[in-house]
């Protein structure tokens, strides 16, 4: 089971939601390769990333000297679940009552 804690920390911060995102764009990118376009230090960019693992949010995979790192979208699809999804439900069926009830009034009407 996911942290979600670690998660909604995780993804509070925009530079770490931009590592995803780059990272959703094409996986298997280096700290060197993540850096560029990121103004601050490799040192930086390496504490978010180890953020972003420690929350299970990407994984890193070793190939000789390089570690490439990928997005691991398990536990955001996790909090969609928990948290999103349930609110998507119940406006879906408010929407399926609302379209019923006109469909009712004008059967009536006719």
């Amino acid at each position: 089971m996911t942290d979600v804690d670690a998660v909604f920390r995780a993804l509070a911060d925009p530079t770490r939601r931009r590592i995803l995102d780059r990272l959703h764009e094409r996986g298997g990118q280096t700290l060197g390769e993540l850096c560029d376009g990121l103004e601050m230090s490799r040192q930086a960019v390496s504490k978010h990333l180890t953020q972003l693992e420690s929350a299970g949010l990407l994984s890193a995979v070793r190939r000789g000297r390089e570690k490439l790192h990928h997005l691991d979208p398990v536990p955001i699809q996790e909090i969609h679940d928990r948290w999103i999804g349930k609110f998507e439900r119940s406006r879906v069926q408010a929407i399926t009552n609302l379209r019923a009830a006109l469909e009712d009034r004008d059967a009536h009407d006719e």
